[in-house]
């Protein structure tokens, strides 16, 4: 019997053949239920955390409505988007990721951006971020990202080491952790930043026909950040500034607003486009795809309890109506899974059943008992299906749109590894100022970090995507360039 603690297993011991990459079938997908592992993964890291949540425990949240301004109907049959004027309300929760309950709103950290738009056909979640990227391209890193960012189980304090230990292994990262520790890594406020929903997604029209979509909202407060020096302050004086800032202005009724735009890619343009439109770590350029506009999305009403309404409020990408449906993007399949996971174990079985998450569409489903159930529980309605005794049917008009799934089942990588060109032509992008300030934002954050090996091999990744990028954080930190990134 062997005893290599060296060797990563499951939780019942077997041995992991690969950690980086789901179980797919074929190239693109979809991923596989038989992957144990990814299953165990986020199953086990949804249930690590009581009460709060795992990541994004620190937020914000606030009501209003969204309404639609030009007609997309073309490109979706969802009923909410499916006439100019049409007003749907909804509900938004910003947040940090990595910090506690408690912890500071003016941290270096991404923001989620998730909104419930209450809809006719059903609520409607999209569940994303302040950034158009992510660190990560595959569920079954998340775990072990987020870990990175939590406590070390010994010390119980931040730890850089594993942050830029985990990053430095994972290049893929490197898009996101240039607009981290960029300017925009501390947004102003929650009004003055904008949202995406980061993952590729699809649109289905009335007749049938696909496209492939990207969300993007933009803030029509402008965009404004803090300066290192102001957050620090704020997080000592007033580590809810975010929070209270948001709540004030909703209360003195300067509501503020965001324009949602989309970008459209032809479904036979994700084969040949120059990168993976299905990784969330790359952008489509909106030379390519042009923003289209839909509507304006404005807050209009603050909560009347905090618990009540925003943290009960559960948010699932898998929350999906008719003329939208998942991407093969597989950091998407695995929280079409992870996220209701979640809510099942942190608020409960019956999480939708709660005020904030009900929807305004009917419900109709076999679903039945479970803690804390306080709705009729279906009553003596029929409880299975198919049935003989006029219960809830399906409707097949509502099936998803077909797609073609190739290849052999597998731990399969995306077939694009270039995660350097897409941050370096953001690192050029930058002024000569805000290149300073990046350069200077990572330079302190990977001071700490104990093992030059460490640093050296996230330089030559900065040094791949610009020389000077890398050339500028070495000089920083005392280091040369290593000879792998000449």
């Amino acid at each position: 019997m062997t005893n290599d603690k060296n060797r990563l297993t499951t939780s019942s011991g077997a041995p992991v053949g690969d950690n980086q990459n789901s179980i797919t079938a074929g190239q693109r997908g979809p991923v596989l239920i038989q992957d144990v592992h990814l299953l165990e993964k986020l199953a086990h890291f949804n249930r690590e955390r009581v009460p709060e949540r795992v990541v994004h425990a620190k937020g914000a949240g606030a009501h209003g409505v969204f309404e639609v301004t030009n007609d997309v109907s073309k490109y979706t049959k969802a009923a909410f988007l499916s006439e100019v004027g049409k007003q749907t309300p909804m509900f938004i929760r910003f947040s940090t990721v990595a910090g506690e309950l408690g912890s500071a709103d003016t941290v270096r950290d991404p923001r989620g951006y998730a909104v419930k738009f209450y809809t006719e056909e059903g609520n409607y979640d999209l569940v994303g971020n302040n950034t158009p990227v992510f660190f990560i391209r595959d569920a079954i890193k998340f775990p072990d990202f987020i870990h990175t960012q939590k406590r070390h189980p010994q010390t119980h304090l931040k730890n850089p080491n594993a942050v830029w230990d985990f990053w430095s292994l994972s290049p893929e990262s490197l898009h996101q952790v240039t607009i981290l520790f960029s300017d925009r890594g501390i947004p102003a406020t929650y009004r003055h930043m904008h949202g995406f929903g980061s993952h590729t997604f699809k649109w289905v029209n009335a007749e049938g026909e696909a496209v492939w979509v990207k969300y993007h909202f933009k803030t029509n407060q402008g965009i404004q950040n803090l300066d290192v020096k102001l957050a620090e302050k704020l997080a000592g004086e007033n580590p809810d500034y975010h929070t209270e800032d948001l709540f004030n202005a909703i209360k003195q009724g300067d509501f503020p607003s965001w324009t949602l735009y989309v970008q459209i890619m032809p479904l036979e343009d994700a084969q040949t486009y120059r990168f993976d439109p299905f990784d969330v770590t790359k952008v489509w350029s909106q030379k390519d795809y042009p923003l289209i506009e839909v509507g304006v999305m404005t807050l209009n009403r603050n909560p009347e309890n905090y618990f009540a309404e925003v943290e009960q409020a559960t948010f699932s990408p898998g929350n999906f109506v008719p003329g939208i449906e998942a991407s093969p993007d597989k950091m998407l399949q695995g929280r079409l899974f992870a996220y209701s996971d979640a809510h099942r174990y942190r608020v409960g079985a019956n999480h939708n059943t709660l005020p904030i998450n009900r929807p305004i569409a009917e419900v109709n489903n076999n679903q039945r008992d479970g803690f804390m159930r306080g709705d009729g529980n279906g009553g003596a309605s029929v409880y299975y299906e198919p049935n003989s005794y006029g219960g809830p049917a399906e409707s097949p008009q509502h099936k998803i749109s077909p797609f073609e799934v190739t290849g052999y089942a597998d731990s399969v990588a995306y077939d694009h590894d270039d995660h350097y060109t897409q941050a370096g032509d953001l690192y050029r992008l930058l002024s000569d100022e805000e290149r300073t300030r990046l350069v200077e934002n990572i330079v302190n954050a990977m001071k700490p970090v104990e093992k030059d090996e460490i640093k050296l091999r996230q330089i030559e990744h900065f040094y791949k995507a610009d020389p000077e990028y890398g050339t500028r954080v070495a000089e920083g930190l005392g280091l040369a360039v290593p000879q792998g990134g000449n």
